[in-house]
């Protein structure tokens, strides 16, 4: 049986930015939004791309990524032919463990990719929150008779210099490609998102390979050199929500946009369910003298206090008194009476004390997992 298309996740990612909440965990594997992690979201989109093979290259911390995929049931990618596969990297010829980039961990699962015999090859990052129709793209791809499409979005020009930027002509062919510029030329910036034909990028993944000046890297060396090779690359323009949460900072963001009635990003909507390993766990329980103001209130949470402008996950306990203001709380914690908490992550499985305030003034403040929390902190 031939697949016309396969999707590669790429999942093995460190996030050193989002540190205390990686120390223990792949960045894709990171809670977000109540009930989700932050892969729920490219496999969903796979799930309701009508994709039904899925390779998950995952590398560093794997053990809770791959708990969590297991099967794939959640996404419905528990087929006998195709489904969801967990591809961490294997000893290669020359000694090596470990994908040395982005391009050598597709490099090292052709093999797997052969077995379907694809047109297409699906390139995707497991640490973005955004829904995308991909056969959308796919169609707009074939339209083109493009040898590569890159899904790109408008970004501010003062953030342009964080992303790689693609310069166009007006049919939105691709002309130059420009990683992180100080002066960049155009807004447009690469989401990581990439359709590639099959034939043309497994040659350029093993003559990549052959060079041993690559970084094996698909925006630093596989764009350039199809670019140089004069492929047609195209630039598939994206207009829904897209971030990318790589730092504290945008990781609470993201949080606070799913209450934020001014961002276009509905996670209810029936048509896109966003799926998946929801935990089992009782009803909400809201007390007498409970507020609840504008925030998101996940199963097993118990609410005696104040919540408002807030995400909490499953488990959290707000005592009387407490209040939990701008936050993301996840799991299984917390909050004793009359302490405050405003501008905050906290990891799961948190204790704060009673009587305290934990607050950021000037940066979102990050609380790891497991901390019980007995004196004030302020930042």
């Amino acid at each position: 049986m031939k697949k016309e298309m396969v999707a590669m996740v790429l999942a093995g990612g460190q996030g050193s930015r989002l540190k205390l909440l990686t120390k223990n965990n792949a960045k894709p594997a990171v809670p977000f939004g109540g009930k989700y992690r932050i892969i729920d979201f490219p496999l969903s989109n796979c799930t309701n791309s009508g994709i039904d093979t899925v390779g998950v290259l995952i590398q560093y911390k794997p053990q809770i990524l791959n708990n969590y995929i297991g099967i794939g049931r959640a996404w419905d990618l528990d087929r006998n032919f195709g489904g969801i596969s967990l591809l961490p990297p294997y000893m290669q010829e020359n000694g090596g463990w470990w994908y040395k980039g982005t391009a050598n961990s597709i490099y090292q699962n052709m093999d797997f990719i052969d077995e379907y015999d694809p047109e297409y090859v699906l390139i995707l990052s497991g640490d973005h929150i955004y829904k995308m129709d991909y056969n959308e793209m796919l169609k707009y791809h074939k339209s083109h008779n493009a040898d590569a499409t890159i899904a790109v979005i408008e970004v501010s020009l003062e953030e342009a210099s964080r992303f790689g930027i693609m310069n166009v002509r007006e049919d939105k062919q691709i002309y130059e490609f420009e990683e992180k510029p100080a002066h960049p030329k155009s807004t447009l910036a690469s989401m990581g998102i990439y359709i590639f034909n099959w034939k043309t990028l497994k040659k350029a993944l093993i003559e990549d390979e052959a060079n041993p000046n690559s970084s094996n890297d698909f925006g630093k060396d596989i764009i350039p050199k199809l670019l140089g090779e004069n492929c047609k690359l195209m630039a598939y323009p994206f207009k829904g929500y897209w971030k990318d949460v790589g730092t504290i900072e945008s990781l609470w963001e993201a949080n606070m946009d799913l209450i934020n009635k001014d961002v276009d990003f509905d996670i209810y909507d029936k048509n896109w369910r966003i799926y998946s390993q929801a935990p089992n766990k009782p009803g909400q329980v809201i007390g007498d003298n409970a507020k609840i103001k504008n925030s998101l209130i996940t199963e097993g949470c118990v609410i005696k206090g104040e919540v408002e402008n807030s995400v909490l996950f499953s488990g959290v306990y707000i005592e009387e008194g407490a209040k939990v203001t701008n936050s993301v709380i996840m799991c299984d914690t917390r909050i004793c009476k009359n302490s405050k908490v405003d501008r905050a992550i906290f990891g799961r499985k948190v204790l704060v004390k009673e009587n305290l305030e934990v607050a950021g003034k000037s940066e979102i403040l990050l609380i790891e997992e497991d901390r019980v929390v007995d004196e004030n902190i302020v930042k």
